[in-house]
């Protein structure tokens, strides 16, 4: 118990010294589901309803797990937007123009926006012309390029592919739901105690082991409900369509977040990411290639985001050219803010990303079950964007002065 005590204790002076980390994103998802479900309780707050959540949320999340590495460098990518567009509109035409097999039609889509953001990253790093600039180049010319691609006739279905509607439509079995929440804990489990190990063979403290289990707790409590409610009926219409188990997009999503949060955590690449985020002098005079870091962020970040598009596309059934466009940029780096990655580079997490993209997804999931004005809704978003900015400039400033 005193061990708790001492790390909540820790926390919280972190906190006062501007060191927030997510705290911001986990207090906003509570408090906006709890004004939501006070507005609209049996509405909001229903099985059917969660699921569309996490549908809605998911292109935006994984767009903005991508821009978390622009931004750790201190860039902007102002064009994710419509690379998510760009590789939405490949696949589409490779599925059901060409009749290539969905899988490497997706391979495909993603190498597009690997393509595109080594373009990018290679005039940032070798030319030095301002991300900014660049980025908003490659906005207007990927509109372009999606009319280009898709052609004059507008919109491309792709609902004849189930491999591709899969992807946000299907659901796991029962049992399937319950094997993924056995695998995720038990996965962070064997890591946190390896890691433990390794940090006491190396004579460094591991911390308390009280908080280590507390922290498994809770991930199990939290994944268990998730799974429980998306394993009951949720379905509107139980007699005419039958909708249970975990979507597909929830493991998806949870292996992309190990994954890159291990690239960044545990990796000589990510400490370097770091390194040239903080202070891009010192990581070049300690010998890192910062143009290669930003070449290879930049490639990074546009894959994902035109994974994001495929996602996109799934989930509406179709292409046309205002894929990825309108509101999608804006509010995948109003994710990455909201989850706690800095603007100004050197601190984020890609979990940022996701609770940032829960936030937004609440928000895009719960105002149109309260008002039907649009234009409250984008009021709202920009205003939330605008805290999780200031947040994080008065802590960035709290912790230098610190």
């Amino acid at each position: 118990m005193n061990a708790l005590k001492e790390a909540f204790g820790a926390y919280g002076a972190r906190v006062r010294s501007g060191d927030i980390g997510m705290l911001s994103s986990v207090l906003g998802i509570v408090v906006l589901f709890l004004l939501f479900t006070i507005a609209r309780p049996g509405v909001f707050n229903t099985a059917f309803n969660f699921g569309n959540l996490l549908a809605q949320s998911a292109a935006v999340i994984f767009i903005a797990m991508g821009l978390v590495f622009v931004l750790l460098l201190g860039e902007i990518d102002l064009s994710a937007g419509f690379t998510a567009g760009t590789g939405a509109a490949v696949l589409a035409v490779l599925v059901t123009q060409q009749g290539w097999p969905p899988y490497l039609a997706m391979l495909v889509a993603v190498l597009v926006g690997t393509l595109i953001g080594l373009t990018l990253g290679s005039i940032v790093a070798f030319l030095g012309i301002p991300s900014f600039v660049v980025t908003l180049a490659a906005f207007l010319a990927l509109q372009g390029v999606i009319l280009l691609v898709i052609g004059s006739g507008g919109t491309i279905p792709v609902r004849n592919s189930e491999e591709v509607r899969a992807l946000m439509n299907a659901n796991m079995s029962i049992a399937g739901g319950w094997v993924y929440l056995a695998l995720v804990v038990g996965f962070f489990v064997v890591m946190g105690l390896l890691r433990r190990r390794a940090r006491s063979r190396a004579g460094l403290d591991p911390g308390p082991a009280a908080t280590f289990w507390a922290g498994a707790v809770g991930l199990l409590v939290v994944l268990g409900i998730v799974v429980l409610v998306l394993s009951g009926e949720r379905s509107p219409n139980p007699a005419a369509t039958s909708i249970r188990g975990v979507p597909y997009i929830l493991p998806i999503t949870t292996v992309a977040l190990i994954g890159l949060s291990l690239l960044l955590n545990r990796t000589a690449f990510g400490r370097h990411v770091y390194a040239v985020g903080g202070n891009k002098e010192a990581a070049r005079r300690a010998g890192i290639s910062v143009q290669g870091i930003t070449i290879l962020c930049f490639m990074i970040s546009s894959s994902l985001a035109a994974f994001g598009g495929i996602l996109l596309a799934s989930r509406l059934g179709g292409v046309d050219p205002g894929t990825g466009g309108a509101q999608t940029l804006l509010f995948a780096v109003a994710a990455a803010v909201i989850g706690g990655t800095s603007l100004f580079g050197g601190r984020g997490f890609i979990a940022s990303a996701v609770l940032g993209g829960l936030v937004i997804g609440i928000i895009q999931n719960g105002l149109p079950l309260v008002t039907s004005e649009s234009g409250i809704q984008f009021v709202v978003t920009g205003l939330v964007l605008l805290l999780a900015a200031s947040v994080d400039a008065i802590s960035r400033r709290r912790s230098t002065s610190g």
